[in-house]
């Protein structure tokens, strides 16, 4: 999954951001101001924004409204040192979707964004499955009729991105975009090794489920009996 940070303090920022690549596995861009924050959102598809109240250049209640102005309905989760219940009430009414108080537990920042990430899929439970195959998005194992099957980070998140979109023709594009930051060079190979990868992996599973190349198109995840 990716996510966009958006933190003035710098150090705090690049923390939240390892936390996310290395404890969740996602894909971070991390914003420092809130005017790069909402140019962030504009031009980007996110899983989830996690956005500080207090920016330099443009305060993140401003940031949320714009976004949520244009129509984009991305889970936003707000960082704030003002807890009071009246500005709790205005940040919901605003449009975000949950809040921390600073300072807060980083275990909890991860499972609550795990959650609005769950949630904005449509997803209420972390165990998703088709066929044979089970992925636990909390443990961030798959297993194959119980079986577990060891993958690369890279190759979990590729398999729980089309876990969440099943039967949807993804691009090799909008992968790269969800699974790497702005500074991924953006062609090269290394979906087309990944998805190798992984079919190899899953083995006997594509008698339930089937990752399939649609030429000039991507790639789609279907259950077997699909292409019967």
């Amino acid at each position: 999954m990716r996510i966009l940070l958006v933190e003035d303090e710098a150090r705090l920022a690049e923390n939240l951001a390892a936390a996310f690549r290395e404890a969740a596995g996602f894909a971070v861009d991390v914003a420092l101001n809130g005017m790069d924050g909402l140019a962030f959102a504009e031009r980007g598809t996110y899983d989830l924004i996690v956005l500080d109240l207090m920016l330099p250049g443009m305060s993140g209640v401003n940031v949320l409204r714009a976004i949520r102005g244009r129509g984009d309905d991305t889970p936003v989760l707000i960082l704030t040192a003002i807890a009071e219940a009246g500005s709790v009430i205005r940040l919901l009414n605003d449009g975000a979707d949950d809040y921390l108080a600073k300072p807060f537990d980083l275990g909890e920042l991860m499972a609550r964004s795990k959650a609005l990430v769950r949630r904005g899929k449509g997803v209420s439970h972390p165990v998703l499955r088709m066929g044979e195959i089970e992925v636990n998005t909390l443990e961030q194992t798959v297993t194959r009729a119980h079986e577990k099957i060891q993958l690369s980070p890279t190759e979990f998140r590729i398999l729980e991105y089309f876990m969440h979109r099943p039967r949807v023709v993804i691009s090799k594009q909008k992968l790269l975009e969800h699974l790497y930051d702005f500074n991924w060079e953006h062609h090269s190979n290394v979906i087309e090794v990944h998805i190798s990868n992984l079919r190899r992996k899953l083995g006997d599973s594509q008698e339930s489920i089937v990752l399939e190349t649609l030429r000039g198109r991507g790639y789609r995840l279907l259950p077997a009996q699909a292409l019967q």
